[in-house]
């Protein structure tokens, strides 16, 4: 599914308040059906306490056999209830095991989602603020050029200033011919 469609439905689903609303009721209904099922037929749903029921059942069927009831209905009978006790303790086993899964993945998703989210908007930040230091750093390389010519200029009126004191300075104790080669 396409990361916008996903992030709307996501999105849709953890922040409505009727999702909420909704979610909250069908808990409450599942469960009542949980409980009012279970008194009606307590051997064909799955219910709470379906290990306590397999036991039961095994235990029954041990104890028919050790009676001698061996009777082919009452051994089909034992037989049926034990495949159902059994069934119903993998059925409660899955959807125990199933619930808190969902519900992991379900909130590992919106944060996934959150995070692409976060990753996007930090990533147009760091775009405008580099073009932002790019426009800046462009400004501040043109002023340290000026100034770099400035002090260049600066410096080649140090050097013309230094070679005529050093001329000046110097002439005295040359002669003639040395006083020339100095000169720029």
């Amino acid at each position: 599914m396409p990361f916008a469609a996903r992030k709307k439905i996501f999105v849709f689903l953890s922040t409505s308040p009727a999702v909420a609303k909704i979610v909250y009721g069908l808990k409450i209904a599942f469960f009542l059906m949980i409980s009012v099922v279970e008194e009606l037929q307590p051997d064909r749903t799955f219910s709470p306490d379906a290990l306590q029921r397999v036991l039961r059942v095994t235990a029954e069927s041990d104890m028919a056999k050790q009676t001698g009831a061996h009777v082919g209905g009452a051994e089909t009978s034992h037989a049926a209830k034990k495949f159902y006790a059994q069934r119903n303790l993998y059925l409660t086993a899955f959807t125990l095991f199933l619930s808190p899964l969902l519900t992991r993945t379900y909130y590992v998703i919106l944060d996934h989602i959150h995070i692409q989210d976060e990753y996007v908007k930090l990533k147009v930040q760091f775009d405008n603020l580099s073009k932002t230091n790019t426009d800046e750093s462009s400004g501040v390389v043109a002023e340290l050029q000026k100034q770099l010519e400035s002090k260049s200029r600066d410096l080649g009126a140090c050097v013309v200033h230094f070679s005529h004191l050093l001329t000046k300075l110097t002439s005295p104790y040359r002669g003639p011919s040395e006083a020339s080669s100095f000169r720029r």
